[in-house]
């Protein structure tokens, strides 16, 4: 990546020209790409710009409208609860699947320990 001396420019439009862009880029006759080399400006940005303006993040009077749809929605009560439920229960299930594992491992313990021990009279 070439390492600039100046700092690089940055170019703020205003959303009026914004929106005149996107509108000549919504031409029939008229290319988006030519639209962008006609203002000087990158194609991509051009496509953002349409992109905001149908999300209508970009409106004429030059405000930025802030969309609703950035909150997060929060879950329904129902599925919250459910949710807990469902914890809970997984909670207990992790406890009995140890306790019957731990059981499990007693009971061989006791198998290999009568084994030895019958071993043990056997010899005797």
């Amino acid at each position: 990546m070439p390492k600039y001396n100046n700092p690089r420019k940055t170019w703020f439009y205003s959303n009026e020209f914004k929106i005149k862009a996107v509108k000549l880029s919504y031409q029939p006759d008229i290319q988006s790409k030519q639209v962008a080399e006609g203002l000087g400006i990158h194609p991509l940005m051009l496509s953002r710009w349409r992109k905001e303006y149908r999300e209508g993040k970009i409106q004429g009077d030059g405000q930025k409208r802030v969309g609703v749809t950035n909150k997060r929605k929060s879950p329904p009560k129902k599925q919250l609860t459910e949710n807990a439920r469902l914890k809970k229960e997984i909670e207990r299930l992790k406890k009995e699947n140890d306790l019957l594992k731990k059981w499990q491992q007693f009971l061989a313990e006791q198998h290999q320990n009568d084994l030895d021990s019958s071993n043990d009279t056997d010899q005797s």
